[in-house]
């Protein structure tokens, strides 16, 4: 049940209370910065992530007996993941300087920089400030990183839109406190925030009831929302930002002339649930309404305020606003907004099916200029051997002092590009071990996705980025031995069931339950148009293939011609499934023939976990593995 305002006998949640005492986001931090320490307390971590950083602990540092690891990861605020050149070279030399050498691009299109100690901490966010970035509000109770699709198509105006009223929205609900300007530039402060005369005025504007007339706070008051709140402007058709699992997702409505005239807004998504708490639970966004582009700010205005005034302060696992929308349902929330907003919501306008872009590869951009989309792996800017992305990209950047927009789907395009330079472009990539044409890349890397998890997140149980590539390569295995080499997938894991990497959403979504074991989630479609659903609870990851191979069989036997896998398991149901993978009996490939025809060996395909324990045994006792599970298969079958 959602706690409402009126709710006297609940007690709010401890983290309410340090929200309310920290004097808007001052308090107990802005003291615990000046102590010769290497971490902050409890209550002044919770502040700190309204400044956009996260205390964590590495776990793989870790010796017994010893304290832990403190560092502190960051996270900018880009609203449509726009980095300027100066930012990224920033990030790039402090990631170098106070980091772990690496940059993580985000699935909500920002920067995480991992690593940096807490008495360069401080240093650290003020380079980010004065070199056109911020961190405000990138994590904490309070609206993160808004989204807009990242293809910088200049002569589609319903993107020029997009990129304009994400900006705008982030501006309206950016924190008004001066305590990060306080504690970080010393009260300094180094940008003005240019606004857009409209949204100020609707910050200021009573809304009735939106608004409080006392402290620095006018939307969000002192204690700031229930939990975090996310939400994204995209254009009709366009899914680069999975638009079904946001807070609140505005899709751009334009007349035949191009014209903006207003938007669609869905309402009520969200991924993060809590294992073996049936009350948590993944949850696509619905149809609430169209707006006029005039009352946009005041219907966010009167979103924000429903879900602030009667969102659950309670109990932080059932706070976000997916659980309202369900507990109300769509048309007592609607009414609640219409009270804040002042007159009657407009029905919603016929839209296009959403699809999935990812923008990779070079491009026009519709003015005479390029831009380039970049796969990165997992989100993971770094070099690593042959494969030199965070070179590639500084010598680019340097040279060519290009702007950047990141995806949702963690990859990175590089735009205003003058075509005279593309192939000297195209050779830093190629020379650095880069791939820039689509379709030479791998398809299940192309739309994969993992979270950081291990081991610095402090809610990860397993691992997930460490992990993903080791799946990948079973997976393949797996659609080679079964004749399906050029099947698309869409993987996604995570090392929690706290969702960063839209598991819930992909075809085969693997979320971490116990160390080493994953819950195997499928039916999301290519398009991330439907919700997938929890097919198996606990799959030790080293048994994966066993797991996987019949469900991928029983897909290349019955699916039907040109159905995703996705839609596939959809269609057929889990039951079916199950049965299927009950009674499959794992195909043999035959090894060719040796000269003559004769000792034709069999080949038995066996877990990757068990495949790594027969080698360290061959290994270790100087023989082959052939011949060690011959032997053990003999000794077993003469019992």
């Amino acid at each position: 049940m959602v706690a409402s305002k009126s709710d006297k006998k609940a007690k709010p949640s401890k983290l309410e209370g340090i929200k309310e005492n920290s004097n808007f986001l001052r308090e107990p931090l802005a003291s615990e910065l000046q102590e010769d320490s290497n971490c902050v307390s409890k209550d002044a971590m919770q502040i700190l992530k309204f400044h956009g950083s996260y205390q964590q602990d590495n776990r793989d540092n870790r010796k017994k007996g010893q304290g832990k690891d403190y560092q502190f990861m960051l996270r900018t605020r880009s609203p449509g993941g726009f980095i300027p050149p100066e930012l990224y070279l920033t990030l790039d030399q402090l990631s170098e300087e106070y980091g772990n050498q690496t940059l993580r691009v985000t699935t909500r299109q920002g920067f995480q920089l991992h690593g940096v100690l807490k008495k360069n901490l401080k240093d650290t966010i003020r380079r980010i400030i004065r070199n056109m970035g911020s961190t405000l509000g990138a994590c904490g109770d309070l609206n993160r990183n808004v989204m807009a699709p990242p293809a910088p198509l200049k002569n589609r105006r319903e993107y020029q839109y997009a990129w304009e009223y994400a900006n705008n929205i982030a501006d309206l609900l950016r924190p008004q406190t001066e305590a990060y300007y306080e504690i970080w530039l010393d009260g300094e402060k180094f940008l003005s925030v240019e606004e857009a005369p409209e949204v100020q005025a609707a910050r200021e504007g009573n809304g009735n009831g939106t608004i409080f007339h006392e402290g620095e706070e006018p939307i969000y008051g002192a204690r700031y929302m229930p939990r975090k709140f996310k939400c994204c402007v995209t254009v009709p058709g366009d899914n680069s930002l999975d638009v079904y699992t946001h807070d609140v997702s505005l899709v751009v409505i334009a007349d035949d002339q191009g014209e903006l005239q207003g938007f669609n807004v869905l309402a009520g998504g969200g991924m993060g649930r809590t294992h073996n708490k049936e009350e948590t639970f993944a949850r696509m966004s619905e149809p609430l309404c169209y707006v006029d582009k005039a009352d946009v700010y005041d219907l966010m205005k009167a979103i924000v305020a429903t879900q602030r005034d009667y969102g659950d302060r309670v109990q932080r696992r059932t706070a976000r606003m997916k659980y309202l929308l369900h507990d109300w349902g769509v048309e007592k929330f609607r009414a609640k907004v219409e009270e804040y907003f002042g007159k009657p919501l407009q029905d919603s306008k016929p839209l296009l099916p959403f699809e999935y872009k990812d923008f990779l590869g070079w491009q026009e951009q519709g003015d005479g200029k390029l831009f380039l989309g970049l796969s990165v792996e997992n989100g993971r800017v770094k070099d690593d051997g042959n494969f030199r992305l965070k070179t590639a990209l500084r010598k680019v950047i340097q040279q060519y002092h290009l702007p950047m927009r990141l995806t949702a789907n963690h990859d990175v395009i590089l735009y205003e590009i003058n075509p005279e330079d593309q192939a000297d472009i195209e050779k830093i990539f190629t020379d650095h071990g880069l791939i820039t044409d689509p379709n030479n890349l791998d398809h299940l890397l192309r739309y994969s996705m993992a979270c950081p998890a291990l081991p610095t997140c402090g809610l990860a149980i397993t691992e997930s980025e460490r992990q993903l590539p080791s799946t990948l390569d079973q997976i393949r295995s797996i659609l080679n031995k079964l004749g399906m080499p050029n099947q698309d997938l869409v993987v996604r894991m995570t090392g929690c069931p706290n969702g960063c990497a839209r598991p819930y959403m992909a075809e085969l979504g693997l979320v971490g339950n116990t160390p080493g074991t994953y819950q195997i989630w499928l039916g999301g479609t290519p398009n991330q148009t439907a919700l997938a659903q929890p097919y198996m609870d606990r799959m030790p990851v080293d048994q994966l293939e066993g797991y996987i191979e019949p469900i991928l069989a029983f897909y290349k036997q019955k699916g039907k011609k040109a159905e995703s896998f996705g839609e596939f398991c959809n269609r057929v149901g889990f039951d079916a499934i199950r049965d299927y993978a009950g009674n499959y009996d794992p195909q043999q490939t035959v090894a060719t023939p040796t000269a003559g025809g004769k000792n034709r060996r069999h080949r038995i395909s066996i877990y990757e976990g068990l495949h790594q324990r027969l080698k360290a045994t061959a290994d270790e006792r100087g023989t082959s593995m052939t011949k060690l599970v011959a032997e053990a298969l003999e000794q077993y079958l003469d019992k």
